[in-house]
């Protein structure tokens, strides 16, 4: 999910690069002179550049400008150009083995009022030389930003050329050390915030589209709040998103959450927040886990403006359950709560068809084997077989409650079959669970969802 790196980025070198230093000489006209899809003399002459903004020529000031065309460089690549540019950095810009070896030794043989110096040496050594470029990036405008993009291209680049993970794994390292949870921000999203933003909103809602900027201003309307964390280095891009609805009693239907026509409920009189849509907006950022944080603030706040608040809870999507039943062996489906029954129907077996026109009976028996996938695992693993289970068990949540027909969409149907489950936060037990989940794999349920495994 990227937003225009290339004019973000070239408005930041505009503003960064002093004038005339872009094509003041030759080798500067040629670094931003190479051909789309990087020729082998193109190589060499980015290799000179990086090993220029390596040796820091001119101090660190001029090795920040020549990252600066070095980033403005790649955004000019084809999709080759950049695959061979970073097997460049991935390939002759690692640890150098030797400066290993003999700081090693340096370590083994330093005496012991020297071990610690050495020790130092050593550490710095094990740093490969390509993380020095990358830093760089972090002293200019929006070289965060271009960062973050960046290992968004390089997890789609690895596919298909595992010889780049290395620099995938240093790019994530270095970005897991800027984007600690104590350095963001949380802010509230209001129809009043900046039309850049609201705009982002629209782009990297993930879980259902914002369609219109009515539907928008619903979803920040003054029963709904909408939070979002957001990076001092980014301050235009949010980086992972909640909306919440305020209402009475735990939700079960998205589309009557979404109904623009709706009536507003009085936020003084709603005795439940309702997380409906957690969306992360930075693909650059897969991995780095700051989402439990959000939920934890997010309550926070609510509590503080909302104190008559007596539950915090998802309406969540199942976004694995329908692919999952239609590929289950019977084998399996036999052993589980419902699994005959379902087996028992003739086919073509559609639980979609089986949402609109079910009797009481097959409703029954695609709920219980919903909760069956729900509570499991991975093979040969403790973690829930279902990410968004996965996400808010590891949390803290219970799995209280699914809900029949909560999400009618296109989306809803073909992924869950139409059925959304609500995550109860629990505030005074969300530790407890949390561990014993993330330490012992058990997965907290209500006594509504254990009655359906039975």
């Amino acid at each position: 999910m990227q937003t225009q790196p290339v004019s973000i980025f070239e408005r930041a070198f505009k503003k960064l690069v002093p004038g005339g230093l872009e094509g003041s000489n030759r080798r500067e006209t040629d670094i931003m002179s190479i051909s789309a899809d990087l020729s082998d003399a193109d190589i060499a002459t980015v290799k000179t550049w990086v090993d220029d903004c390596l040796a820091e020529k001119g101090g660190q000031v001029d090795a920040r400008n020549r990252a600066v065309l070095l980033g403005r460089a790649y955004l000019k690549l084809s999709d080759l150009g950049k695959i061979r540019f970073l097997g460049l950095l991935a390939d002759q810009y690692g640890v150098a083995e030797a400066s290993v070896e003999s700081a090693i030794e340096q370590w083994h043989n330093a005496p012991g009022n020297q071990k610690t110096e050495a020790a130092q040496k050593l550490r710095k050594t094990l740093e490969p030389s390509r993380t020095t470029l990358l830093k760089h990036f972090n002293g200019v405008p929006s070289g965060v930003k271009f960062l973050v993009d960046l290992r968004d291209e390089l997890l789609t680049f690895c596919k298909e050329h595992p010889s780049l993970k290395p620099l995938e794994t240093d790019l994530k390292d270095l970005l897991s050390t800027w984007f600690d949870v104590g350095l963001l921000q949380l802010e509230e999203i209001d129809w009043n915030t900046s039309a850049s933003m609201l705009e982002k909103l629209i782009a990297y809602e993930a879980v259902h589209a914002i369609k219109s900027w009515n539907d928008l201003k619903n979803r920040l309307d003054y029963d709904r709040r909408c939070y979002a964390f957001i990076h001092p280095s980014m301050p235009d891009e949010p980086l992972i998103f909640v909306e919440v609805a305020l209402v009475d009693g735990l939700a079960g239907n998205v589309q009557k959450i979404l109904d623009e026509d709706a009536p507003n409920l009085d936020p003084a009189n709603a005795d439940t927040a309702i997380f409906y849509s957690i969306s992360n907006a930075q693909r650059g950022l897969t991995g780095i886990s700051f989402g439990n944080f959000l939920i934890k603030q997010v309550v926070q706040k609510l509590r503080d403006e909302f104190p008559q608040l007596k539950q915090f809870a998802t309406l969540s999507p199942i976004p694995g359950f329908r692919k999952w039943l239609e590929a289950a062996e019977p084998e399996t489906l036999r052993q589980l709560p419902g699994g005959e029954q379902w087996l028992s129907y003739p086919p073509p077996r559609d639980p979609v068809q089986a949402d609109t026109e079910a009797s009481n009976g097959q409703r029954e028996v695609i709920i219980r084997l919903a909760a069956s996938y729900l509570t499991a695992r991975r093979p040969n693993s403790e973690r829930a077989l279902d990410p968004v289970a996965h996400f808010h068990l590891s949390n803290g949540a219970q799995i209280a409650r699914l809900n029949w027909m909560a999400d009618t969409s296109d989306k809803g149907l073909a992924q869950s079959a139409g059925l959304m489950v609500n995550y109860l936060y629990e505030l005074p037990k969300i530790v407890h669970r949390s561990e014993q989940y993330t330490s012992g794999g058990v997965i907290s349920q209500s006594s509504a969802i254990r009655k359906l495994l039975k």
